[in-house]
């Protein structure tokens, strides 16, 4: 499981990560902790928290936004 903190564009963040489809990870979206997003993921946490971070930076508003990224 991997935990996205961030206090905005948490759908954004929601359907960029259920909508991805390539490689070797799959996220799932389980709940929602306060300002934390936990994801079902498949594979090594670790490597899907950081392909995760990734994925938020290469889109338009990720490379702006304040958030943390963490496998739990």
């Amino acid at each position: 499981m991997i935990a996205i903190s961030s206090a905005m564009q948490q759908d954004a963040i929601k359907e960029l990560l259920e909508g991805y489809s390539e490689g070797d990870f799959t996220y799932t979206f389980k709940e929602k902790q306060g300002i934390k997003l936990i994801f079902e993921v498949t594979g090594d946490s670790e490597e899907a928290a950081a392909k995760a971070k990734q994925l938020i930076k290469g889109e338009s508003w990720g490379n702006v936004l304040y958030f943390q990224s963490a496998a739990v």
